[in-house]
């Protein structure tokens, strides 16, 4: 093995002993846990110039290095329309931590930027454009690197302004690329974890370039991060019971369900239960 520098053996030492219990396990459950990566696969670790992204990627070549099963990384990049600065800052910083980027790029941001829902239309693109590009070099997988945080802001963006529940699954099979899986390997790694690696590792990382999010309100997942940071200083708890609730929906208590995107709803009042006999 080559020899590393000294700001990518930092990083693999911080997430190996001093925060080996806040992100190395937790990274590691959820891989356990939801079966996010099988022998043999070739995975796109997306890298976006942000500090989960970075994390991910040296989490995945942690783990790569010490598996007891082969499987292949490829560390793809895209530019979906960066300033010179910024693609420039994100290559520098992989270089700092020893992760090989390829690079490629996508018209994304100019055209997201012009819709009604900047934020979804530029989700969607961005992850299409990762599905063709991790296919292009034989991936079954993309991993993204959206954490335990993500997962809690997006049950309640659903709530509050999507009218439906929902979270960001771990593992998803994508509809439009046959035999390609989209996995989250920092399901259960706290984003407070992740700041404070990337402080400890002293490295630059890019935040979101559009217009949107670089207003003063942030957008309405900023917004439903500041409620959630102010509901946490009553009752720390908070993220952990909305994460779990993902897990423990009763059917019973439900108005209706649905089985997929699309399918009609199902009626919980149609349902044979036992509610009766309560009462």
């Amino acid at each position: 093995m080559e020899s590393m520098s000294i700001r990518s053996k930092l990083a693999e030492d911080l997430i190996t002993k001093r925060y080996r219990k806040t992100i190395w396990k937790n990274f590691i459950s959820a891989l356990k846990q939801y079966r996010l990566i099988e022998e043999n696969d070739r995975i796109g670790v997306c890298v976006s110039g942000g500090k989960d992204s970075f994390l991910m990627a040296k989490c995945m070549q942690l783990l790569q290095r010490h598996s007891d099963f082969p499987f292949e990384l490829r560390f793809l990049a895209m530019d979906p329309g960066y300033s010179a600065e910024n693609r420039r800052m994100i290559t520098d910083t992989a270089e700092e931590l020893d992760i090989p980027l390829e690079m490629f790029d996508a018209r994304i941001l100019s055209i997201a930027q012009g819709a009604s829902s900047p934020c979804h239309i530029c989700a969607a693109m961005r992850r299409g454009h990762l599905y063709k590009e991790a296919q292009k070099h034989g991936c079954n997988k993309i991993a993204l690197g959206h954490h335990f945080d993500d997962v809690c802001e997006t049950v309640l963006l659903s709530m509050l302004y999507g009218g439906e529940f929902k979270t960001m699954m771990p593992r998803l099979s994508s509809a439009n690329y046959a035999g390609m899986q989209l996995i989250r390997p920092l399901y259960h790694v706290r984003e407070k974890h992740i700041i404070a690696w990337r402080n400890a590792c002293a490295i630059t990382t890019a935040t979101c370039s559009c217009n949107v999010t670089q207003r003063i309100d942030g957008g309405k997942r900023k917004e439903v991060k500041r409620l959630l940071a102010q509901l946490a200083k009553q009752n720390p708890q908070v993220l952990s019971n909305i994460f779990a609730s993902t897990q423990a929906v009763n059917l019973q208590t439900v108005l209706s369900y649905r089985d997929g995107q699309g399918e009609p709803a199902f009626s919980a009042l149609d349902r044979p239960h036992s509610l009766d006999k309560n009462t």
